[in-house]
């Protein structure tokens, strides 16, 4: 796959760009530890962006073996190992871990270079009317495809 605005994905992981800007910041200019978590959602995001050739169409399959689903962040597990600063250009990796029913175990990491800033270990969980449903099976395939 080739670089886009969303990443790529690379040996079973996605790997987006983010610069931090002043916003991300606090008066330090060091990363506001919240900022991470819009980082990784971004990454989350994309990745699900980037599975199968036609993102639209696998969403609109899903949609309709579950009309009105959403992922939403079950659990999270963070930790803050490294500060990043204004005008850092971090490497946001989302590693799929293991695909189950109805959740998804990922693995993400911001890095500056070859320095692991932080670790984040999430359950994403799949929802339709308000209770979680089994992951349909064209999202699955697409997940593990890539894995």
């Amino acid at each position: 796959m080739t670089a886009t605005l969303d990443g790529e994905i690379r040996g079973g992981r996605h790997h987006m760009q983010v610069r931090v800007y002043f916003e991300d910041t606090d008066s330090g200019q060091i990363v506001y530890h919240a900022n991470f978590l819009r980082f990784m959602e971004r990454g989350r995001t994309n990745y699900l962006r980037l599975l199968g050739t036609n993102q639209q169409a696998l969403l609109e399959e899903a949609g309709n073996d579950a009309p009105g689903f959403a992922f939403v962040v079950r659990s999270m597990t963070i930790d803050f190992l490294k500060p990043a600063v204004l005008d850092d250009v971090l490497d946001v990796v989302t590693l799929p871990q293991e695909v189950k029913g109805a959740s998804i175990d990922l693995l993400q990491e911001c890095r500056r270079g070859s320095d692991l800033l932080v670790m984040a270990r999430v359950r994403v969980a799949f929802v339709a009317g308000g209770r979680a449903q089994r992951i349909p099976r064209t999202l699955r395939l697409a997940m593990e495809a890539h894995r």
